[in-house]
């Protein structure tokens, strides 16, 4: 179990004034079996007030306006959250062949339909349908069939901050073989999706402290991961963001 306080500032700066600046952030951790949020405050600077709700991926949305003449644009964002030490691996409840049968079942593509279908990110072309397909999901379990299909991506592409955009898609990274957290994200979801296994994207705080008793504060970017995987380790943000 760890306590751990998170604080996230997202600064703008305009290059004119701005007026009536409408903005949604979903900055709020999520509470589930894995972690829990104690306690979560959204300050902004000019100050505003806000107008709370869930959306339909059951985020909590935070929606604000500020109305006075500004150059720059602060939110802060502080909580603090408990994680629990549950990797959630499955038990073995049913063979290869009907873990097959069942996620690839009418019924079940049907409820989980929104986390199998396309998107502008994760489109599946002719040489990604070829790289799913070399990733063989016979006579193997689903969990070790989603270890395989991280493994193998994390053998196949390269870490690279210069290689990619936010508006890089699954076939650019495909061409490139390199990209950041986001385009692992978004590739290992296309692969998932086009095997019949939902999968959706989840923002988060990934925690690299020293675990042997020295500092553990730090700085920088959110962490993106690809869902389902049971050992992404994440404080997460955003539970059901759609892409």
């Amino acid at each position: 179990m760890k306590k751990l306080e998170i604080t996230h500032i997202t600064r703008y700066s305009y290059t004119n004034t701005a007026q009536d600046s409408v903005n949604e952030v979903r900055l709020t951790p999520l509470t589930d079996n894995r972690q829990a949020c104690y306690h979560h405050a959204i300050t902004t600077e000019p100050a505003s007030a806000f107008f709370t709700y869930s959306d339909f991926f059951h985020n909590r949305v935070h929606a604000f306006t500020v109305n006075k003449l500004h150059r720059e644009l602060t939110i802060k964002m502080v909580s603090t959250v408990v994680t629990n030490d549950n990797d959630n691996i499955p038990s073995v409840v049913a063979s290869p062949l009907e873990e097959k049968a069942m996620r690839l079942s009418d019924d079940f593509q049907n409820q989980h339909a929104e986390y199998l279908l396309p998107t502008s990110y994760t489109g599946l072309t002719p040489e990604l349908k070829a790289y799913s397909d070399a990733i063989s999901d016979q006579n193997i379990r689903l969990y070790e069939l989603l270890r395989t299909i991280y493994t193998t991506i994390h053998r196949d592409f390269t870490y690279d901050p210069s290689a990619t955009s936010v508006q890089t898609t699954v076939g650019e990274m495909l061409q490139f073989k390199r990209g950041v957290c986001q385009d692992y994200s978004h590739f290992m979801i296309t692969i998932c999706r086009d095997k019949g296994i939902p999968a959706r994207y989840v923002s988060g705080y990934h925690f690299v402290g020293d675990l042997q008793g020295g500092s553990t504060e730090f700085t920088q970017a959110s962490h993106h991961g690809g869902v389902p995987d049971p050992r992404n380790r994440l404080v997460r943000l955003r539970p059901y963001e759609q892409l």
